[in-house]
């Protein structure tokens, strides 16, 4: 079978100097130092104030929704991978699609008001293909609404929105770290929010 990308691999001799590290300390769990590494060095290359590594990140959209509190309806555009409705629906909450942009690939925010209804809590969109949604268009539309806001920005990882990291934006943002992204530790996830409180 042909392959359609390489996934991006350190040279081996510094994999084996992270691995010494953990035999050495034999802390393989549980926010070892490791993690928390990894954690400071992600946040400070996006400039995100807060940032939490996950087994991966269908979890974090999962626990995205547990940390807003969501229950009901969550708009959300049925053009991602399957993760993003799937979790909706693990937490209990009922996707509701929304169309695309077809110059973009994005949610179509001009669609998402006729959607809302009194069952709606949240509009959950993703970021696709390096291009950011319309995050002005989509917050005003939660703001008047009273909607929260989580971005699946798996695609995005890097990317700024009017010269800021795309995941200062919403109330959580989600990333995948999935051996087929950009940025990948085989596999894994993040959750970004701007929150006082922690994630964890």
């Amino acid at each position: 079978m042909d392959k359609f990308t390489i996934p991006f691999f350190p040279p081996l001799e510094e994999y084996h100097i992270q691995l010494e590290k953990v035999w050495n300390n034999e802390w393989i769990t549980n926010n070892g130092p490791l993690l928390q590494t990894l954690e400071k060095e992600v946040s400070e290359y996006l400039g995100t104030s807060k940032m939490s590594f996950v087994s991966n990140g269908t979890i974090a959209i999962q626990i995205a929704i547990e940390a807003l509190g969501l229950e009901g309806e969550i708009i959300t555009t049925p053009f991602s991978y399957v993760a993003t409705s799937s979790a909706i629906k693990w937490q209990k909450c009922t996707p509701v699609f929304v169309d695309i942009n077809y110059s973009d690939y994005a949610i179509n925010p001009a669609l998402i008001e006729n959607k809302i209804t009194d069952k709606t809590c949240a509009i959950l969109a993703t970021h696709i293909f390096g291009n950011s949604c319309d995050i002005e268009a989509i917050e005003t539309i939660a703001k008047k609404n009273n909607l929260k806001v989580i971005y699946d920005a798996s695609h995005c990882f890097g990317t700024e929105y009017n010269g800021e990291s795309i995941f200062n934006f919403g109330d959580i943002s989600t990333c995948s770290f999935h051996a087929t992204k950009l940025f990948h530790t085989i596999e894994g996830g993040g959750i970004f929010s701007r929150s006082s409180g922690s994630i964890r």
